[in-house]
């Protein structure tokens, strides 16, 4: 299934929480909340965590500042952190290593994106730009 198929698919089902998650919740996951959160209609909660949570890479936080998104409060999280009752659809960034798992059974969806990190901030507008792409989709009006 691509990416579009699911859009499809968390628009049908109108969710009120997403998560996006990966490992360390450092970039895609970061610039995944960050777009989505300008995107999203209100009443639409966003969050992101990570299975093994660093920190947010400055990187992320500057291509977010690039496209008039401030991310500099954001922390990296463990899904252990938030009310993962509230969650309806997940939404796993992860491409190269083993995704995390959520712990409760919700719509799951899988958009496999490179990990920016240490390739540089061109890979970092890379994957901004196409998730950018992909939430204008997601929550066109």
């Amino acid at each position: 299934m691509s990416w579009q198929d699911d859009v499809k698919q968390i628009r049908a089902l109108a969710p009120r929480h997403i998560l996006f998650l990966c490992v360390q919740n450092s970039a895609r996951s970061q610039l995944a909340e960050g777009i989505a959160r300008k995107f999203a209609p209100p009443g639409v909660r966003i969050s992101s965590a990570g299975s093994s949570p660093a920190f947010v890479r400055p990187q992320a936080i500057e291509v977010l500042a690039e496209i008039g998104i401030d991310a500099s409060s954001h922390s990296s999280k463990t899904v252990a952190d938030m009310d993962t009752d509230s969650v309806d659809a997940v939404v796993t960034l992860c491409a190269e290593e083993v995704c995390p798992v959520f712990p409760r059974k919700v719509a799951k969806f899988h958009w496999p994106l490179d990990d920016p990190a240490g390739a540089g901030i061109e890979a970092f507008r890379h994957v901004r730009d196409e998730l950018v792409r992909r939430m204008q989709a997601l929550f066109a009006r």
